[in-house]
């Protein structure tokens, strides 16, 4: 089997990448209700402006939608309803001492299934200035230049 056969992005949060620093990337589960699962098998979420907290010992993800399933009946999902994380109490506390320090956050870089189960790609992420930003399209518009003219 291959890497692609085990693991399918179903989403991924490009603005992350953009906006943040990645300092340390976790794989952790998420719980789900059934139509929820339907609805990302028809890749229908969206992971822009989510986020993750530490609360009461247990790890949230907030603001993620995930669309309501076309069959779906009275028993649909709410889109925009908070979802646990599946960590264990270790990586629960590393996470937590992460975010008391000044500036980091916790967001969600992709979703995506391994295994058939739904994994949740988080990131501790230190926010990006508009100077680094701008630095980052520079570098990039310079590497594609660069590729162009070897090309030809």
């Amino acid at each position: 089997m291959t890497q692609t056969d085990i693991e399918k992005n179903i989403t991924v949060n490009r603005k992350a990448r953009h906006e943040y620093f990645i300092v340390q990337s976790y794989e952790v589960g998420i719980v789900l209700v059934g139509t929820e699962v339907k609805a990302l098998r028809q890749n229908n979420a969206n992971l822009t402006d989510s986020y993750a907290v530490i609360r009461n010992g247990e790890a949230w993800l907030l603001n993620a939608h995930i669309g309501l399933y076309e069959q779906g009946n009275i028993e649909n999902h709410e889109p925009k309803r908070e979802r646990k994380l599946l960590l264990n109490k270790s990586e629960i506390r590393k996470l937590l001492r992460a975010t008391l320090e000044k500036g980091n956050t916790l967001i969600p870089l992709r979703l995506y299934f391994s295994n058939q189960r739904v994994k949740v790609e988080i990131g501790i992420a230190k926010g990006k200035k508009f100077y680094d930003k701008r630095e980052e399209i520079a570098k990039k518009d310079a590497k594609r230049d660069l590729e162009r003219k070897i090309k030809y």
